[in-house]
This record gives structure tokens, sequence and C-alpha cells, in this order.
């Protein structure tokens, strides 16, 4: 199968390419002439090592030149790419377990991992029980012609702070939609400058500020993460001449704490065009901080793209193209409720209003374009119209098939070419508003964390086993919330979880803990009716609870 996403590799364009962030704040360039050459010689070293079109190939590399030969090397010899992440905080036991998770499911025929991963890579290997050794990347003495490609282009993981992860079937015709939809979205032109931190094994990092802007072979300025927490004015700096960028909120509301002024001394921000925000919750105040911080330098409100998506929907789902401030409402919480109208309280453009507008506030993320259809739905599957509460349903071309390897889903579910994404949304006017999962996990820092995990955790560290105690994503207006509901009347291990559960998912995240006796509410087969159990606490109608 041929793609336009690796057609650079035999007409690569001399002086374009990727300036990759150095850890001395320096930047080392190449040209996709070199890039392309480097990266079909690894294609024929694959091929040497027996790796056919349509393989499975895991790749645990930092993001450098290596990682991005490697990459397209899978590519040119055919194979289907499954980026893992190094490690980041886990310690070594958690990461091994967590690759192995994946490389069960995977089965790859190679795994590649540098030198200094290769230990860790190899007892996940073992554990997962992958015959062979790391591969370590190499080239090959010439370059191999770029195979005809299996069905899948990649598979994408996605998965909560433990638990099985689940890999995502991406066809090379769902990557190549959602690529053209980012691309006209976002209002790519020929030799826009891109500039990204994200990490590359997440899917707004990989696809949207990677994979597009090299099939377009634009120029990438490329960061680590670290390269940008350790200073955000670095990446800022950058929009002196690039256009483009995407990340989550936090990291605006971050990049505004660190930076002073005199770090943008100079700096003209006002060729920056797009800045696509995803990945979870948006507030209004953290753009509104950045806003007034990048201001003076020429940065415009109106660069800001709120943008909705997920890895099951290849990435993009919605990304508002009109060049306007984002719109914020907030709704009236008692009325978000499935099925029903959702109030709206309060509603304002970015600008003055906006600082302070955290909890209870969401921002919009746009109008679908018409070849990717949006739906509200209730519990019942029936279409809502606009302004009611229900799950967020998503077809198109970019819509993928399902999980790799039979796997199932916790709340997303694929059917008929369409995926109901297990998200709460509502559309107002014209724009779709998303209030986050719908009672199975909470997003955290761009990541799914699933409430089944945490149960596990909390009922080990408060002794009442996992039959007593159910976790509640709560969706609320632009907050993280969880309901912890204890069948139990003892209050004695509260703030231990409590502390625990800070520590895991940060400060930011509101816990209602609930104890009493006959709180949990199980389906016929056994599963905790999460959402019911919190519209019933919230209703008043949950006898003998007591919220701590």
């Amino acid at each position: 199968m041929a793609s336009a996403l690796r057609d650079w590799l035999d007409k690569p364009k001399a002086g374009r390419g990727v300036h990759l962030a150095r850890d001395d704040g320096s930047w080392e360039f190449r040209e996709y002439t070199a890039l392309a050459g480097a990266a079909r010689r690894t294609g024929a070293a694959l091929i040497e090592e027996g790796v056919a079109p349509g393989d499975v190939v895991c790749v645990i590399l930092p993001t450098d030149f290596t990682c991005i030969e490697t990459y397209y090397g899978v590519w040119a010899a055919g194979a289907t790419v499954c980026l893992i992440t190094p490690p980041l905080f886990q310690d070594g036991d958690d990461y091994v377990a967590h690759v192995a998770a994946i490389l069960r499911q995977a089965r790859p025929v190679l795994v590649v991992a540098s030198e200094e991963l290769s230990p860790l890579a190899g007892r996940a290997m073992a554990e997962a029980g992958v015959g062979g050794a790391p591969w370590r990347p190499r080239q090959g003495d010439a370059e191999a012609p770029v195979q005809d490609a299996g069905e899948l282009a990649l598979l994408q993981f996605t998965s909560g702070s433990s638990g099985a992860p689940r890999g995502v079937v991406v066809t090379w015709e769902n990557l190549e939609a959602n690529a053209e939809l980012i691309a006209r979205t976002a209002g790519f032109e020929d030799e826009d400058v891109v500039s990204s931190w994200l990490p590359l094994y997440h899917d707004m990092g990989l696809i949207g500020c990677f994979l597009v802007p090299i099939a377009r072979q634009g120029h990438l300025r490329l960061m680590r993460p670290d390269h940008f927490i350790r200073d955000p004015a670095r990446w800022v700096r950058t929009f002196a001449e690039a256009a483009h960028t995407a990340a989550p909120p936090f990291a605006f509301a971050y990049a505004a704490r660190r930076i002073k002024p005199e770090q943008l001394e100079g700096v003209d921000l006002s060729g920056w065009r797009t800045a696509i925000i995803g990945a979870e919750p948006i507030d209004p105040h953290a753009l509104e901080v950045f806003a007034r911080m990048a201001e003076p330098f020429g940065f415009a409100r109106e660069s800001f793209k709120p943008a909705y998506g997920m890895a099951e929907t290849t990435l993009l789902v919605t990304m508002d193209q009109v060049r306007r401030r984002p719109l914020a409402v907030r709704p009236d919480d008692s009325s978000l409720e499935f099925g029903k109208p959702v109030r709206v309280l309060e509603e304002h453009e970015l600008g003055p209003e906006s600082v302070g507008a955290k909890a209870g506030w969401v921002v919009g993320c746009g109008t679908p374009e018409e070849d990717v259809p949006v739906s509200i739905v209730d519990d019942d599957g029936r279409v809502l119209g606009e302004g009611f509460l229900g799950e967020i349903v998503v077809g198109g071309a970019s819509a993928c098939g399902g999980y790799y390897a039979g796997a199932e889903g916790r709340s997303t579910r694929f059917d008929g070419g369409f995926v109901f994404t297990g998200d709460a949304g509502f559309f107002y006017r014209g724009q779709l508003f998303v209030l986050g999962r719908m009672g199975d996990s909470i997003k955290v820092r761009g990541r799914s964390v699933y409430v089944e995990d945490l149960e596990a955790k909390i009922a080990e560290v408060s002794g009442l086993g996992k039959g007593r105690i159910v976790v509640v994503g709560v969706p609320g207006a632009g907050t993280k919330g969880l309901a912890l509901f204890a069948e139990t009347a003892d209050e004695g291990w509260v703030s231990e979880v409590r502390e625990m559960l800070r520590r895991r998912l940060g400060d930011e995240v509101e816990v209602t803990v609930v104890v009493g006796s006959g709180l949990i509410q199980r389906t016929s087969s056994g599963k905790p009716r999460r959402r019911y159990m919190w519209e019933l606490l919230r209703a008043g109608r949950m006898a003998g609870a007591r919220t701590l």
C-alpha cells in the first residue's frame, strides 16, 4: 500500500528539515535529504533482520534523530510502528510491567531499543514471552526501496497509569484522513514552521506535531518534554519563526508562571497563527494568563485553537478553525444530566472575564467539519439536539475500527464505523463543548487514569477490599473530579487514601468521599453503575450516604 505520508522518503527536499533541540540550548539541523537516506538505510537493516510488510515493530527510543530515522525506517520496510514511551517517572519494575503488557498485545517481530534502554526492554520482552533480544538501531550499507505497506500504519496504545493497555488500530486511510484534517483546519501552508515539545508516543505529539509537518516537508523545531519543563521560554521563542504548535492547557499556564518578560525581549510573536489546545479539559484562566504574558510581544488570543480528539479517532475530531477568541461557558452543574438540556449560566470570549475562570468553566472546541460527523446521543443511542448533554459519537474516515488483538475498551466502543467515545459533551452556539469522561476515567496531564486501577490501589491502602469500593469519574464543567463510594461506616482510612490520590493525581483533582451501607449499585452482570450512583447522590436520593 502506498501512502502520501511516506512520499517524502522518495522525494526529499533540500534546504528543509528538522531542527532538534540540544541540551546546551542550541539546535542541530538535518535536511530531509539526509533524513530520508538514513531512514531508508535503517529500513534496509530492518529488512535484513527479517521485518516484512505488515509486521509490527515496537520502538523504545528517546526523541532524537535516531528515533526519527528508525520510525521512518520501519515505514520504509512496510511495517507497522508501535512507539512506546521511554521511562519517565515510573520505577524500573512498574515500567517493565507496563511495556510487557504492550508487548503481549502487540506481539512485535522486533523490539527496537537504545543502548541505555535495552536492559529494561529486555526484561519486558522476557516477562511478555517475546523471544530474542532488543535490536539496537543501525543502518544498512545501501538505501532500501520503500516497500509496499500492510493495512496498519500505527498501533497507538492508550493506557491509564496502570492496568492493561489497549492498542488502537490506525490504518493508512485513518492516518491520511486525519493528517489532511489537521493540515486543513490548522491552515498549514507550504514552508510553515511547526514547533513542538510533545512526546512522540502521544497521539497529539506524534501525528499533529511530527507526522503532519514532515509529510508536508515543512520545517520542524522539535524539543523533548524535559527541555520545555526546564526552559519554557525556549519553546515560546521559537515562534519568532514558527506558525503552529499544539499543547495541553497546563503548558500555557506553566509557561506564563515561569517565563519572565526579559526572556522574550526582542521576540516578535505576531506570526504565531495556531496554538492548538487539547488532551485535557480546557479552562479559560490558563489561556488568559498566557495571553497576558505573551501579548506585549505580538501574540493574539485568536491564535488559540481549542480542539477535541482521541486516539480512537486517530487524533483530531474538532478544532475551532475560525479566527476568533475562544468561547467559554459556565453550565449549571445541577443541569448536567444525560439526555437533558444544559443550562448555561454565563458565557464570555477569552479576555478579562477569564481571569479566575477555572472550575465550572469549559471552552468550546469548534464546529465539526462535514467529513467528520459528530453527534450527541443519550443512553439509548438516540441523537440529541443542540444544548442537550450526552455521549459524543464520531464518524468519518479518521474513526478507527477497534482495538488490536480483540482487546476491549472500558467505555469507548466501536460500532458500524462510528466511535462511541465515552466522553460527555453538548453543542452550544454550534460549537462542541466537552466535559470529559462519563464515569470510568479522568484525564490528568493528558493521560486517562482509569477508575478500576484507582479502586485496586484504594482497596489495598484502605484495607476494605475491592468489592466495597467504587470510584466514579465525575463529569463537570472544566473540572477533574472523583467520587469515591465505600461501603463502610469506618473513616479511619480516608486521610491516607486522600494523600495517596493527591500524590498520584495532583492537587487539581477534586475528591468526594461517600461512606455508608448499601451504596453500590450494580448491573445484572455485576458491574458498578458508576454514573447512576453519582446522579443518585447529587439528587439526594442515596439513602444512608454520608459525604466526607
